[in-house]
């Protein structure tokens, strides 16, 4: 019997990234692309049809040695029903059957499941929370999204919206959020937010990594950017650590890259 394989699809505010994985769990190859580049949802899921094409083609695989495909959504889903209810950050998608979709273009079965989920089910499974009970994970980059393991199993809530930490206000009043709202966490630290205060600055535009790497040369402008994203993720994080007595917390996404300036200031703010 030959191999099997599965695919996994990260669609993000940001990035598209596909990826062929072993049934050991070792990624065997991957392709990334601007999400930018698709203006349209039918141009979207054209990309990632094409890509998981073209990455089975590279391998010289077969549609049967697919398992299935795996993907990780950027908003709030119905695990139960397939169904995507919004992309806050990706114009053009509300309540679409993505999974139903993507199943029949690919002929292959597909899991469609909140992107923040996804990751929480991996790192308490394989990753960094192996082990624990009571587990947040938080994915930051353009959007700000949760995912929770409480009593070692992933955990949805009533209609599989549970731990959206990016949409907890963290303020009375404040900035209007993607999503609708007013004062969420993600209207603080989401990377919009981010590369516009760096903007302000700097006086031109500065992408996430040169911020980073500024900070890691302990420039002050941009040590105190990432204090600032920190202090606020921090405040956040407390509420649900107290909330949930949660015994770990695992933090990833783009933004997460900043590193060392960025985690010291979480815990300080926690420990405060």
């Amino acid at each position: 019997m030959k191999k099997k394989f599965f695919l996994a699809v990260d669609l993000g505010g940001t990035n598209l990234r596909v990826a062929l994985i072993d049934a050991r769990y070792k990624i065997i190859d991957r392709h990334l692309f601007p999400t930018g580049r698709f203006v349209t949802k039918e141009s979207l899921l054209q990309a990632v049809v094409e890509s998981v094409t073209a990455l089975l083609d590279k391998r010289g695989l077969k549609q049967a040695q697919i398992e299935g495909v795996g993907i990780g959504v950027p908003g709030p889903v119905n695990f139960d029903s397939g169904r995507v209810y919004f992309f806050p950050n990706i114009p053009g998608w509300k309540n679409i059957p993505l999974r139903d979709i993507l199943s029949r273009r690919l002929g292959l079965p597909v899991a469609l499941d909140n992107d923040a989920n996804v990751m929480a089910l991996a790192e308490a499974t394989l990753g960094a929370a192996k082990g624990y009970q009571g587990v947040l994970c938080v994915t930051l980059g353009t959007g700000v999204g949760g995912g929770l393991v409480i009593g070692g199993r992933l955990y949805r809530g009533a209609s599989n919206a549970a731990g959206e930490l990016g949409h907890v206000p963290i303020n009375v009043d404040g900035p209007r959020c993607n999503c609708g709202g007013n004062a969420c966490l993600e209207a603080y630290i989401g990377n919009l937010k981010i590369l516009g205060d760096a903007k302000s600055a700097y006086g031109r535009d500065i992408s996430l990594e040169e911020l980073s790497r500024r900070a890691g040369q302990k420039e002050p402008k941009a040590v105190g950017i990432w204090r600032q994203v920190g202090k606020r993720l921090g405040v956040a994080l407390t509420g649900a650590v107290n909330l949930l007595n949660l015994d770990a917390v695992v933090i990833g996404g783009g933004v997460a890259n900043a590193g060392k300036v960025l985690f010291d200031a979480v815990k300080a703010t926690i420990q405060k």
